[in-house]
């Protein structure tokens, strides 16, 4: 036995190899369990008495869950401290143990008993036979392009010989998950068996005379649907390939390619040469900026947050029971639906019957449509359903051990409902307001207990968007904070953590994307130049669009409520004027009217209004691409160096979550505070000082960014 293998050998002369890594709530792979598998490989193939091994899992929560991502982030930190040599030796070590395993000369087979991911498949692909449990909830695939890397052991290679290399590209580029009987079909797995029998199963072929030889290692081999240059199939699968992969990427993931190349030339080569290859395209990602950058902040950063890093951690765990919500409009029903989808009572409350029903309405069509695509049961649906209260009354929401207002953006109403509710439920109570732009400071002065105010911001719609930013008003204390935390667990969210300010954090930087198309508007560049620069550059939707989503409407008012409360010390934006006409003067609300930036025919696909050019005529000369996408990222990322000098923001961590998470900043960079640390400190200052000179004070550098370039600092350490 090792540290995270439990090794036996049974009575048949089957060595039985149960991967149960320390520490770890599911099996990971770390460079000891690496180590201790090479190991047991050399015990298998020299002791006679071994006729064979079967690998399981001894945790019940999977078989492998892929390689340890604070692993892969170590070895990104390393590239600058040792040879290529060494580099690439412990990238290939993985897929060299794998390759030594399918090679070993004795029978392998696999017992999978739940999901195996990344290198958790690679593992079972280098088994000479596949036996995974017959549970439609477990998941199969190679999920690391999510990442900005590739399968490093030999995911590339084993694959697309299991499959065909024009199927295989597709779970390999989409990193897409496969069900067992999916696996099954596609031939990557040869047998399905109730989960109690998979162990059993994989000893009966080895002793029934299982081969120990892959496929791929026989002189007749061929790959499905065909392989080399000269085959049509292929040819044409490689024309398209690279065409399709850079409209969906906008050749910002290099991975994408690397994964291209390393099926293209490995596929024409001998297993062991293939697999050389692959791990030089890993490396070269390795090398590079986006993997690192994704790694630390999509999976590592974003699972601390999750598990509580910014929870006080004297404070006892405080799930919520009963959730009053205060306002059943969109946000309130988003709200309602996915905390009775983690089992918490909610009474929904709204001034009237009719507009409390109709929030419930929403859970019941989302609910409708899981049981209508047999994701869940009629009688669960029901279940869930049940859990949601439409009422008028304040006293329904006695017994409350938290509350959440979403009701309208105005401080005198939200005062009034604050007092009301707080007449009704227990003392302990905590009272979260959803404001996406009001204080929670001046919000929580209507509370009897401010320290039990916090801001719990969502992001609509709520049942898709991941984050939730918690707004700590100057007086709300730890019970509330541990509280708003536990919550967003409950309800499998990622939080952040930030300080009380005008627009917060995500509303504040958020504002600025769009704020700079509008500048650009009124400069008189094109905009489907604009549009298009936003897209390429890596975020979720055109400043344009999102502008217009959001809706032209608020975009004036929260900017009229913004120089009412900043007074003097406001600071006029060209893009105020572009709002102020689109609104007020031509009626243009965005997508809820049908106009703003865009047209929206009721049949047909939404365009540009052509109509912009003759209120803000265009430019005789118009800007590079180059200079349209600096401005619109260097716009954002100067305003979050600010939130983080404000202290707004409580670490880097939490600006590049929030900004990924909450506003679709592009995933590709880990970030706006990892893209400064990209280009580099003391870059990103020049450039934003020629901006500043050149477009106005908005582009202005916060002292924090030149203190940082002149001690020669990243935001991350």
């Amino acid at each position: 036995m090792t540290n995270t293998i439990k090794f036996d050998i049974d009575s048949d002369g089957i060595a039985l190899l149960a991967i149960d890594v320390p520490g770890k709530s599911m099996n990971v792979i770390t460079q000891e369990f690496i180590s201790d598998l090479d190991g047991l490989i050399d015990k298998i193939a020299s002791d006679d008495t071994i006729k064979g091994a079967v690998i399981s899992s001894a945790k019940d929560s999977g078989f492998v869950a892929g390689a340890d991502l604070e692993m892969m982030l170590g070895m990104t930190a390393m590239v600058d401290k040792v040879s290529p040599e060494e580099l690439f030796r412990q990238a290939f070590s993985l897929s060299s143990t794998l390759r030594k395993l399918e090679t070993c000369g004795k029978p392998v087979a696999a017992a999978v008993n739940g999901v195996a991911m990344g290198g958790g498949l690679e593992i079972i692909l280098a088994c000479h036979h596949r036996v995974v449990a017959d549970n439609p909830k477990i998941n199969l695939g190679l999920p690391e392009v999510m990442v900005g890397l590739l399968p490093g052991g030999g995911g590339t290679q084993r694959l697309p010989r299991l499959m065909g290399i024009q199927m295989s590209l597709q779970y390999l580029l989409q990193g897409k998950n496969m069900k067992p009987q999916e696996a099954l079909g596609f031939g990557v797995i040869q047998q399905v068996v109730p989960a109690d029998e998979i162990v059993a199963a994989a000893k009966k072929w080895i002793l029934d005379g299982g081969k120990a030889e892959q496929p791929w290692d026989s002189k007749k081999f061929k790959i499905p649907g065909g392989s080399g240059v000269y085959d049509p199939n292929i040819v044409q699968t490689f024309i398209g390939a690279p065409a399709m992969t850079k409209k969906e990427t906008k050749g910002n993931y290099p991975a994408t390619l690397n994964i291209l190349s390393c099926v293209y030339e490995g596929h024409q080569l001998p297993m062991d040469k293939a697999l050389v290859v692959e791990s030089k395209y890993f490396c070269d990602l390795l090398l590079g900026d986006v993997a690192p950058n994704m790694i630390r902040t999509l999976f590592v950063n974003k699972q601390a947050a999750e598990k509580g890093a910014r929870r006080p951690k004297d404070q006892p765990e405080m799930k919520t029971k009963k959730l009053g919500m205060l306002g059943a409009g969109m946000m309130g029903a988003g709200i309602a639906y996915v905390s009775a989808m983690a089992g918490i009572e909610v009474i929904l409350l709204d001034m009237t019957m009719e507009a409390a029903e109709k929030g419930k309405s929403y859970s019941t069509g989302l609910l409708e449509k899981a049981v209508k695509r047999r994701k869940m049961s009629q009688e669960k649906a029901d279940g869930i359903l049940g859990l949601i209260k439409p009422t008028t009354e304040y006293a329904d929401l006695e017994g409350c051990d938290l509350i959440i207002e979403a009701v309208l953006e105005d401080v005198d109403v939200k005062a009034d409902v604050t007092a009301k509710t707080e007449a009704v439920v227990p003392e302990s109570c905590i009272y979260g307001s959803n404001t996406s732009t009001l204080p929670i400071t001046q919000l929580a002065k209507a509370s009897a207990r401010e320290d039990q105010f916090i801001g719990i911001h969502f992001f609509s719609p709520v049942d898709k968007m991941p984050l939730v930013e918690i707004i700590l008003g100057e007086n709300t204390g730890d019970v509330a904070l541990a509280k708003a935390l536990d919550y967003v667990a409950q309800i499998r969210k990622t939080p952040i953590v930030v300080n009380d300010s005008r627009g917060f954090y995500t509303s504040r930087c958020f504002g600025t994307y769009v704020q700079e198309a509008s500048n650009m508007i009124a400069e008189g560049v094109k905009p489907a130049l604009i549009e298009n620069c936003g897209v390429y550059a890596g975020m979720a939707v055109g400043p344009l669009a999102v502008a217009d989503e959001v809706s032209l409407e608020l975009s004036y008012h929260v900017g009229t409520a913004t120089k009412k409360a900043l007074g003097d010390k406001y600071v006029a934006q060209p893009s105020d004027k572009v709002i102020e006409v689109l609104y007020k003067e031509l009626d243009r609300k965005g997508k809820k009217n049908g106009h703003g930036f865009y047209e929206y025919p009721e049949d047909g696909k939404k365009y540009l209004w052509p109509g912009l050019s003759e209120h803000f005529p265009l430019a005789d000369e118009q800007p590079s691409q180059e200079e349209v996408t600096k401005r619109l990222m260097y716009r954002q990322a100067i305003e979050v160096i600010r939130c983080l000098e404000e202290g707004v923001l409580l670490a880097p961590e939490d600006a590049d979550i929030g900004a990924i998470f909450g506003w679709g900043f592009a995933p590709w960079t880990g970030g706006p505070l990892s893209m400064v640390d990209t280009i580099g400190v003391k870059e990103f200052l020049a450039e934003a000082d020629k901006l500043a000179n050149r477009f106005g004070p908005q582009f202005s550098p916060p002292a924090l960014l030149r203190d940082k370039a002149e001690k020669g600092e990243n935001f991350y350490a």
